[in-house]
């Protein structure tokens, strides 16, 4: 996977897995390979268990109550995840920039990826651009990459339903 300017695929990447944590290792490595990583290694429970604690550690980046503690979050995350940015053409695709070391567990590497990905996208984009859907009961995590920058809900379905509940509170009397 090729890290944008924005982070944007490797947040994308993270909100699906948080959204729906894969099940098994085979899960999180077919899944990972869907949204354009490339899997160096064999994925193990290990590696599935790694993903885990980046996942929670993430969704509490995610759920922060403002900026400050957001960064904060997310710079231990960067600090643990001690990346530095290197040059490489493991795929023979073409020279590209990664945040990890080469041949790494894929729990490693994901731990690289969303921590610097995040910090990427949040700094590009603004620190607020990542939240959970705005519909009373749906924790759906999302990365608003609009435009504007003001996405509210994780998808059309919920917009379209908060609408109708707020057209029906307005229509009581």
């Amino acid at each position: 996977m090729h890290l944008n300017p924005y982070g944007e695929d490797v947040v994308n990447l993270a909100a699906d897995l948080a959204n729906r944590r894969p099940a098994d290792a085979g899960e999180l490595a077919d899944r990972c390979r869907a949204a354009g990583l490339v899997v160096e290694r064999s994925v193990t429970p290990q590696d599935l268990d790694a993903t885990r604690k980046v996942l929670d550690a993430w969704e509490k980046v995610v759920d922060a109550d403002d900026e400050l503690e957001r960064a904060e979050l997310l710079n231990r995350m960067l600090s643990a995840a001690a990346a530095y940015p290197r040059l490489t053409d493991h795929a023979g695709d073409g020279w590209h920039l990664h945040y990890r070391d080469d041949r790494q567990p894929l729990g490693s590497m994901l731990f690289s990826l969303i921590s610097v990905g995040t910090a990427l996208h949040l700094a590009g984009r603004g620190m607020h651009r990542l939240r959970r859907c705005a519909v009373t009961g749906c924790t759906t995590i999302f990365a608003d990459t609009s435009r504007t920058g003001r996405q509210r809900y994780c998808s059309p379905r919920c917009a379209n339903r908060d609408a109708v509940r707020r057209h029906r509170a307005r229509a009581v009397p």
